[in-house]
């Protein structure tokens, strides 16, 4: 049943796995499933790629939560702000639209088309806004636009029952359910979608119950982030986020780490490696053995932003309105596999998802632990022009 307000993070249980299973009896294959596709070109491309790509790994989720981030949607509206929303009912509804139409101009608002399919099951209401702050509104609070919507977000997310804010950003949406990530596609036709960048989620928790707004990917802005992981210094990353606005209300690690690169590249300014640093920060061993230079901005990191140390086993693929980012933890504990052919770049936690999709990939290659690869598409402005 789709609930809001419930905790997110649990006593730990890997859902359907008998203890009886070993590696010498079957496939195990490190939880989650991530994928990515992105044009460098800034050529839109349909949807099926991607869906295709995630399917190929369906035997790493469990069909408890699925979902797409797709950039490059919505060229008609690019200028507006693009609001996904759950609804719990009509209440949740007319509360949120109350509190939008206080503080935006919408453009257009409707429910996001869907096709029924027997793996999709308790869906909310599902709307799309296309708005932009007041301007009145927007001088009185004294943010830029960016700004503004966020932390409109957070209040929306945090303080109106049964209403969340999946999506937020430009030209871009995010669309994620209950539901194995093949059947999630089919629910929200992702194949009459064309975008530059998409990324995919197949979800496995092992610690968080299946709802629909705990599915990947989470966003913020034009930021999305999918995962595979378990982050240990979740705690410590969130009482650092919540002295700055931040609102972690769905408590999962991924919703921490979107909000954490938004504090470092937007608010602060910080160049994609430098983000990384902090993030995914040397061993001391390592910094001691650094250029002076280096050694002591890395040695700033750690003491400036020793909280958002990002501790356990990841690989997530970060992507924002004008790129992507992989990355692996610093030992790296989880699969992540890239590979190009022509102008398109292929990141998966396997070959075999970029394989079935693109069998004649080349420059194919395991990414390093702590180590980012960066894709920016070309003619678009945004984060790291």
């Amino acid at each position: 049943m789709f609930t809001f307000g419930e905790s997110n993070r649990v006593g730990a249980h890997i859902s359907g796995i008998s203890e009886n299973f070993s590696e010498g009896n079957m496939r195990i294959p490190a939880g989650c499933a991530i994928s990515a596709i992105a044009n460098v070109k800034g050529i839109p491309f349909s949807g099926k790629a991607i869906r295709d790509s995630i399917a190929n790994m369906r035997e790493r989720s469990n069909g408890l939560g699925g979902g797409f981030a797709a950039y490059g949607i919505y060229p008609e509206y690019k200028g507006f702000y693009a609001f996904h929303i759950f609804y719990e009912g009509c209440a949740a509804q007319e509360n949120t639209e109350c509190f939008l139409g206080e503080n935006f101009d919408i453009e257009v608002g409707g429910k996001i088309p869907t096709r029924k399919v027997v793996g999709i099951t308790d869906a909310p209401l599902i709307w799309r806004y296309f708005l932009a702050p007041r301007v009145d509104k927007l001088a009185e609070s004294e943010l830029n636009a960016d700004e503004f919507v966020m932390r409109c977000v957070m209040r929306v997310n945090s303080s109106i029952d049964g209403a969340y804010i999946a999506s937020s950003g430009k030209n871009m949406g995010v669309f994620k359910a209950v539901g194995y990530p093949e059947d999630v596609a089919d629910f929200y036709m992702i194949d009459t979608y064309k975008a530059y960048i998409w990324t995919a989620h197949g979800r496995f928790p092992t610690n968080t119950p299946g709802w629909w707004g705990g599915a990947h990917p989470f966003a913020l802005l034009d930021w999305t982030v999918v995962h595979n992981g378990e982050i240990s210094s979740y705690g410590a990353n969130v009482r650092f986020l919540e002295m700055f606005g931040y609102k972690c209300t769905l408590q999962t690690d991924t919703e921490a780490i979107t909000y954490i690169f938004d504090h470092l590249v937007r608010r602060h300014g910080l160049s994609f490696e430098v983000a990384v640093a902090t993030v995914a920060a040397p061993f001391w061993d390592d910094i001691e053995r650094m250029l002076p230079e280096k050694r002591e901005l890395i040695k700033a990191l750690r003491a400036t932003y020793a909280s958002l140390l990002i501790n356990g086993p990841f690989s997530i693929i970060l992507a924002w309105g004008n790129g992507l980012m992989a990355l692996n933890d610093r030992i790296k504990l989880r699969s992540l596999v890239s590979a190009q052919h022509g102008d398109n770049i292929y990141i998966a936690s396997e070959e075999a998802a970029i394989r079935t999709v693109c069998p004649e990939a080349t420059n194919v290659r395991s990414l390093g632990g702590g180590e980012p690869l960066l894709v920016f598409i070309e003619g678009i402005d945004g984060y790291g022009n």
